[in-house]
């Protein structure tokens, strides 16, 4: 027998080196961390007997192999396991060993992700190059949804739902009344139906300036008597005046609420007003105290609908996760701001369709309250054809490829 011990760095390089040294047959005996990295004994044509022979005729011989067998002499020496009566609680078995992170496991494993990736690429790749030979409408109608900023299964799913496709033009016209129809959008002007409103969402979205712009909207239709503001904002400054602000100039009155108490005596003291605007903190969806915030709105003695802010300059994936967040309250719509600062809408319309949140209003600029709309779908989508029209830069074929990859086209597309 054969018996030696191995420094490395890490694991991965002192298997290797046993492996060099001692063959794919030897035998670790124990491993430890040592400065600079771990250390291995390792042994080749092992025989226990022997090793527990050497133990026991030399018992104050230092190392890890004296050690070793001592435990296994004194774990022969144990009396074996009594069977457990019935009516006693069995233990619970030993864990399984895994074997998931062994070094050379694990490398494997990342290869095989690699190269699993590589061939995805590869076939991806070859589906868009063979779809430009075969199907040159199909790949012109999914090059333009991409440009235009809407998520991958949206533009395949959009493309697939088409009958034909043998004239372009045609085709596309269709493509978008389809978007325009999948859009979920209010039917009406949810404003009009009074009562209670707050306006969440995350911070810096515009929550305080398009609270004005209802109020004001309001307030031309049926008077300053009929609007009252409520801020539970008392976090900024800043915000709070600026809504005192609004509120001189529209000659409307405010209160502030930090609790569920003032929320609902704020409430009660507007109880006459037709329309009830409530400001509240924005809070990012990470924010742990995002959740005692919403909470403060369902707790009231009064029923409250919400209107998630939601803006357009925000990533597609950001915008989904603050719905999914703020859906803790029920949301009953959402309002799309700063639409004028976006060089793209594709990627809000793609968190809308894949949320099913209505869309009931839009903004598009700082004035009270000109730049307000109402929502309308077929406007939105030809808003987000225009942007992308007025883009100076495509996607490239090789992002076309990766981020459609897979795509199967129908006999017919």
């Amino acid at each position: 027998m054969k018996i030696k011990r191995f420094f490395a760095k890490d694991m991965r390089q002192a298997i290797q080196k046993v492996r060099e040294a001692l063959g794919a047959d030897a035998v670790i005996l124990s491993n430890r961390s040592v400065e600079g990295g771990v250390e291995l004994v390792a042994a080749i044509d092992y025989d226990e007997s022997s090793v527990m022979a050497a133990a026991s005729s030399r018992p104050e011989a230092p190392g890890m192999v004296a050690d070793f067998a001592k435990k296994r002499a004194v774990n022969k020496a144990l009396p074996p396991i009594q069977q457990p009566a019935a009516d006693q609680p069995q233990s619970p078995p030993n864990p399984r060993v895994e074997w998931s992170q062994d070094p050379i496991l694990v490398e494997m494993r990342q290869e095989m992700q690699a190269l699993r990736r590589m061939m995805e690429n590869e076939l991806s790749e070859l589906t868009w190059n063979n779809m430009a030979e075969h199907k040159p409408n199909t790949q012109e109608l999914l090059r333009r949804l991409m440009n235009i900023g809407f998520s991958p299964d949206i533009c395949r799913e959009a493309v697939n739902q088409l009958d034909t496709v043998d004239n372009l033009e045609q085709a596309w016209r269709k493509l978008l009344y389809n978007l325009a129809n999948a859009l979920p959008v209010a039917d009406e002007d949810m404003l009009e139906q009074g009562g209670a409103i707050a306006i969440v969402g995350p911070t810096g979205v515009g929550k305080t300036t398009t609270v004005a712009k209802l109020a004001a909207r309001f307030c031309l239709r049926h008077g300053s008597r009929n609007v009252a503001l409520i801020t539970t904002d008392n976090f900024r400054i800043g915000a709070r005046e600026q809504l005192n602000t609004y509120a001189r100039i529209l000659d409307v009155p405010v209160r502030s609420a930090g609790s569920v108490d003032e929320l609902n005596s704020a409430l009660n003291a507007f109880c006459d007003k037709r329309l009830i605007l409530i400001d509240t903190a924005g809070m990012s969806q990470r924010d742990v105290q995002l959740n005692e915030q919403l909470s403060m709105l369902k707790a009231g003695n009064q029923p409250v609908r919400s209107f998630l802010a939601l803006p357009a300059t925000t990533q597609q994936q950001s915008l989904e996760q603050a719905i999914k967040a703020f859906s803790t309250v029920q949301l009953d719509a959402c309002i799309l701001t700063k639409m004028d600062e976006a060089a793209s809408i594709g990627n809000i319309l793609s968190a809308v369709i894949h949320s099913r949140l209505p869309v009931a209003f839009t903004t598009d600029g700082q004035k009270v309250p000109e730049d307000l709309q109402l929502a309308r779908p077929h406007s939105l989508i030809s808003h987000a054809v225009a942007l992308s029209q007025e883009a100076t830069e495509n996607q490239d074929d090789g992002f076309m490829a990766l981020a459609l990859g897979g795509t199967r086209t129908h006999a017919h597309v």
